[in-house]
C-alpha cells in the first residue's frame, strides 16, 4: 500500500472536479464519498442534491476563523493511498476506516475533536483520495510535519492487519516517483516511460565513467538532451537541468528536470564527488602505459570487458569484508559499470542489461556514506567499457561478456546481501531483481561460448577425459558425481585441459575455484567453476571451435541457467563466484 502527499494546493474546488471527474482516460468510475471529518458530508457523487461546491464550502469553512491576511496561500492538503496490484479489493467501509487511519497519524486529523475538515473519495477500485483544508476547527494550523514518513508507517501497520501485499520500507534515498500526470502523459505520447525516467537512465549513463564536467556534458548533448545550466555571477557552475526535445508543457515549452529531481545522487555536488579522483584515459589496444591485467591478445570490448571482471572481483571482496564506507562507494560504483555495459551491449542481451541497470539504481544509493576513492578501479572500468565502443555479441567479445555479466550477476547478489544486514529493505530488494535480469542476460551472452566448450569437451580423447574426472573427483570428492551429471561437465573437462596446455597445473586452480566457497548452492557447479577457471587462468573466453561445430549462436543442448539465486545470506564470502 502507497500512500503519496501530493503538493499543497489553493484550490479546493479545482481539487474536487478532478476527484469528481471522469479522469484523463475516463478511467474514474463511480467516485463517491468513503469517508469525512464528521461522517455526515453530502456526497456530490450519489446525491443528487449535493453539489461540489457544497462540499467545498463544508471543508473551507475553518478558513473564516483567520483574518484574510493570515490565511495560508496554500490550503488544500491533498494524499492517495493505493494499494498493490495484487492485493483484494477491499470495500468502502475498509478504505473509509483507512483514510481515517491515515489523517490521524498525518495530524491533519488527531482525533482531538478540533482537527482539519477533510474528505476521502474513492473513484477506483485500488485506491482514494484524501482532501483536507489546513485550518483545524480552532483556528490553529495543524501539525502535519513529515507527514510523508508518518503515513508510510501507517500504511506498513495496515498491510500487516489486512494481510495485503508488504511494502518495503524506504529511507528517503529513492529517486522521485513520476507523478500520476507524468505517467499518463508517457502513455499519450506513446513512450515506454515517463520523462523522468527516462532522463534519470540518460543522465546516469552519461555520468558512469566520465572524468569531467566537460566530458560529462558533452555526453548529455551527444545523447540527443536539452540542457540548460545554471551559472553563479562569478562564472562558476552551480547546476544543470535537462529536457527530452519533444517533451514540452501546455506553453509548448520544454520541460526540463534539475539533476538533484531526477536522483538523489545526480546533483551536480554529488557528481562532481565521483571526480575527486579521475579515472585515466582509456588503454590502448595493446594496454600499453598501464599494468596488464591479462595475458592474452584480446583488444578493444574485450580487454575492456576484461579489466571488468577483474575490477568486479575486487569489489566483491571490498562489499563482504570491507568497511561500511568502503562497501557502499563499490556499490554505487558497480551501478555506473551495470549502465556502461547495457550502453554498450549487443542486440540480444540488451534489453535485460539495461533493465538490470535501471534496477539496481535504486540499489546503489542509501544512507551509508559511500566514501569515493575505492571505487576508483570500478568508475575506470565503466569509462573503458564506454570508450572501447560497442561489443559484437559473438567471438571474444560476446564470451568477455558472458564472463562479466557473471561476475556482475554476484556483484548484485553480494550488493543485495550487504544492504539486507544493514535493513536497507529497498535496496535489498532491487539488488536482487537486478541479479535475476542479469542471469538471463547471462544465458543470452554465454550460449556461443559455452556451446563451444561443451563440444570441446566432448571431442577430447578418452584419457584426457578420463584424466579430468579422476582430477575432479580427488579435488571434489563430495560433488563429483554431480557434477559429471550436469549438461555443463563437458565444458568444464575442455577447460581443464585447456588449462593444462597452457602451462597451468589443473588440481592447483580446482582446488583454489572450490575451496574459496561452497558450491552446493549452485544449481550448474560446472558453469560456475568454467567461468572462475578461464578468468583465473587467462584462457581465452572462447577458444577455437572444432570445424564441424554448429553455426555461431546455437545454444548447447541442456544448457541451463548460470545457477540458481543463492538463499538470502548465503554470498558473505564471494570466491565461489568464479
Amino acid at each position: 500500500m502507497i500512500p503519496r502527499i501530493h503538493q499543497q494546493g489553493s484550490n479546493t474546488l479545482g481539487l474536487l472536479h478532478y476527484l469528481y471527474g471522469k479522469g484523463t482516460h475516463e478511467e474514474h468510475i463511480d467516485p463517491h464519498l468513503v469517508a469525512s471529518f464528521d461522517g455526515m458530508a453530502a456526497d456530490p457523487g450519489r446525491d443528487p442534491s449535493a453539489t461540489k461546491k457544497d462540499l467545498q464550502h463544508l471543508l473551507d469553512q475553518p478558513l473564516s476563523l483567520r483574518d484574510a491576511d493570515r490565511r495560508p496561500d496554500k490550503h488544500v492538503w491533498h494524499c492517495s493511498v493505493r494499494a498493490a496490484p495484487d492485493d483484494p479489493i477491499l470495500s468502502d467501509e475498509q478504505w473509509g476506516d483507512i483514510a481515517r487511519r491515515m489523517v490521524a497519524a498525518t495530524g491533519i486529523d488527531p482525533g482531538d475533536g478540533a482537527g482539519c475538515r477533510w474528505a476521502a473519495v474513492r473513484h477506483a477500485d485500488d485506491h482514494i483520495h484524501i482532501i483536507a483544508t489546513l485550518i483545524r476547527e480552532d483556528g490553529r494550523r495543524p501539525d502535519h510535519h513529515r507527514s510523508g514518513k508518518r503515513a508510510q508507517a501507517e500504511c506498513r501497520l495496515i498491510e500487516k492487519e489486512l494481510g495485503l501485499h508488504q511494502v518495503a520500507p524506504g529511507d528517503g534515498t529513492a529517486a522521485k516517483r513520476a507523478t500520476s500526470a507524468e505517467r499518463h502523459k508517457a502513455e499519450r505520447t506513446g513512450r515506454q516511460r515517463p520523462a523522468r525516467e527516462e532522463l534519470r537512465e540518460t543522465v546516469r549513463r552519461a555520468v558512469a565513467g566520465a572524468g569531467s564536467e566537460e566530458e560529462f556534458f558533452n555526453r548529455l548533448a551527444a545523447a540527443g538532451l536539452l540542457i540548460r545550466k545554471r551559472v553563479a555571477p562569478s562564472g562558476d557552475l552551480l547546476g544543470y537541468k535537462v529536457a527530452l526535445p519533444d517533451d514540452h508543457n501546455g506553453e509548448k515549452e520544454p520541460v526540463f528536470y534539475a539533476g538533484s529531481t531526477l536522483a538523489p545522487d545526480l546533483s551536480l555536488p554529488r557528481i562532481r564527488e565521483r571526480w575527486a579522483l579521475p579515472v585515466e584515459a582509456v588503454a590502448s589496444a595493446d594496454g600499453s602505459g598501464r599494468e596488464q591485467p591479462v595475458r592474452l591478445d584480446v583488444t578493444g570490448p574485450a580487454f575492456a570487458r576484461r579489466r571488468a571482471t577483474a575490477a568486479t572481483w575486487q569489489a566483491l571482496l571490498v562489499i563482504d569484508h570491507g568497511d561500511d564506507g568502503a562497501a557502499a562507494a563499490q556499490i554505487a560504483a558497480a551501478g555506473e559499470v551495470l549502465d556502461a555495459l547495457a550502453k554498450t551491449s549487443a542486440a540480444h542481451t540488451r534489453a535485460e542489461l539495461r533493465e538490470a541497470a535501471f534496477v539496481f539504481e535504486r540499489a546503489s544509493r542509501s544512507h551509508v556514506k559511500a566514501v569515493r576513492g575505492h571505487d576508483r578501479a570500478l568508475r575506470q572500468a565503466a569509462r573503458d567499457l564506454v570508450h572501447s565502443g560497442p561489443a559484437l555479441g559473438r567471438g571474444e567479445d560476446g564470451a568477455t561478456t558472458a564472463m562479466l555479466i557473471d561476475m556482475a550477476f554476484f556483484l548484485a547478489i553480494a550488493a543485495a546481501n550487504w544492504h539486507a544486514r544493514k535493513h536497507h529493505s529497498q535496496q535489498a530488494t532491487a539488488a536482487r531483481q537486478a541479479a535475476e535480469l542479469l542471469r538471463a542476460a547471462y544465458q543470452a551472452a554465454a550460449a556461443e561460448s559455452m556451446a563451444v566448450l561443451h563440444q570441446r569437451g566432448q571431442r577430447l580423447a578418452p584419457p584426457a577425459r578420463q584424466r579430468q574426472a579422476d582430477l575432479l573427483h580427488e579435488v571434489l570428492p563430495d560433488l563429483a558425481a554431480q557434477v559429471r551429471a550436469e549438461p555443463g561437465w563437458p565444458a568444464l573437462a575442455a577447460t581443464l585441459d585447456d588449462a593444462r596446455k597452457a602451462g597451468h597445473d589443473p588440481a592447483a586452480l580446482l582446488t583454489e575455484a572450490a575451496g574459496r566457497r561452497e558450491l552446493d548452492t549452485a544449481t550448474s557447479i560446472s558453469d560456475v567453476l568454467v567461468w572462475r577457471l578461464r578468468r583465473s587462468a587467462h584462457l581465452p573466453a572462447l577458444p577455437e571451435r572444432p570445424r564441424d561445430t554448429p553455426a555461431r549462436g546455437s545454444r548447447r543442448q541442456g544448457a541451463s541457467a548460470p545457477r540458481a539465486l543463492p538463499k538470502q545470506g548465503g554470498l558473505n564470502d564471494p570466491s565461489h563466484r568464479r
